[in-house]
C-alpha cells in the first residue's frame, strides 16, 4: 500500500468518526470542536487530491471564521441543550436510514465524476497556470450563471436571517437610533438651584449633667 493511500484511509476514518461525534456529543462545545476536526481532515483529503486551493479555503473560511464564530456564540450563550436532545436515540434509526439514502443518491449522481481514466491530460499551459487560476477561469466562464444563482440564494438567506432576527418581540429590547439622535442635554440633565441649609448646634438642657459627672 502506498503512503498516499494509507494517509487517505487514516484521514477518512478520522473524518467519519468526527462527523459521527458531531451529532452524538452531549456537549454543544464538544460537537463544535469535533466539527473543526472534521473540517481539518477534509482539508487533508483535499490536499491528497492536489486541490490546494479548496483545502486552504476550507480551513480559512470554515475553521478560521465560521466555526470559531459559532464556537464563541455557543460558549457565550451557554444554553441548555438537554431539552433539545430529548428523543434523539428514538429517532436515530429513521434519521440514519434517511441519511444513508441521501448518501447513496449522491454517490450515484457523483460516481461518474470520479472516472479519471477519460479525463484529458493537462497541457503545459495549464500546468504553468496552476489549479487555483484554472478553477477561477472555469467558474467565471463555464459556470458563471450557476455561480450567480448561488450568490442570489446566499443573499436571500442573509436577508431572511436579518428579517427573522430584527422582528419585534416582547422579550427583546430595541433602541431607536433616531430618538437617541434627537435627545438634548436638557432632556437628560436638569440643574436645580437650592438654598444652603445651616445646621444649628443643639445646646444641652440645664437639668442634664454630662455623663460621669456629679450633680
Amino acid at each position: 500500500m502506498e503512503t498516499t493511500t494509507a494517509l487517505f484511509y487514516v484521514f477518512s476514518a478520522i473524518l467519519l468518526f468526527a462527523a459521527f461525534r458531531v451529532i452524538t456529543a452531549r456537549s454543544t462545545v464538544h460537537a463544535a470542536l469535533f466539527l473543526v476536526l472534521a473540517f481539518f481532515n477534509a482539508a487533508c483529503v483535499w490536499m491528497l487530491l492536489k486541490a490546494e486551493f479548496l483545502a486552504i479555503s476550507l480551513v480559512l473560511v470554515y475553521v478560521g471564521a465560521v466555526m470559531v464564530l459559532f464556537l464563541f456564540v455557543v460558549m457565550m450563550l451557554d444554553f441548555n441543550t438537554d431539552a433539545l436532545r430529548q428523543g434523539f436515540w428514538k429517532h436515530f434509526p429513521l434519521a440514519g436510514i434517511i441519511g444513508l439514502v441521501i448518501a447513496v443518491e449522491m454517490a450515484v449522481v457523483l460516481l461518474g465524476g470520479f472516472d479519471v481514466a477519460e479525463a484529458p491530460a493537462p497541457t503545459s499551459e495549464q500546468v504553468e497556470l496552476g489549479n487555483s487560476k484554472l478553477l477561477g477561469i472555469e467558474m467565471y466562464t463555464n459556470y458563471l450563471y450557476p455561480l450567480q444563482i448561488a450568490a442570489v440564494i446566499l443573499l436571500v438567506g442573509i436577508v431572511s436571517a436579518i428579517a427573522l432576527t430584527m422582528r419585534k418581540r416582547k422579550d427583546s429590547r430595541y433602541v431607536d437610533p433616531s430618538r437617541q439622535v434627537k435627545v438634548k442635554k436638557a432632556d437628560r440633565l436638569r440643574i436645580v438651584s437650592m438654598q444652603p441649609e445651616v445646621q444649628r448646634a443643639v445646646a444641652p438642657a440645664d437639668n442634664q449633667t454630662p455623663t460621669g459627672g456629679q450633680a
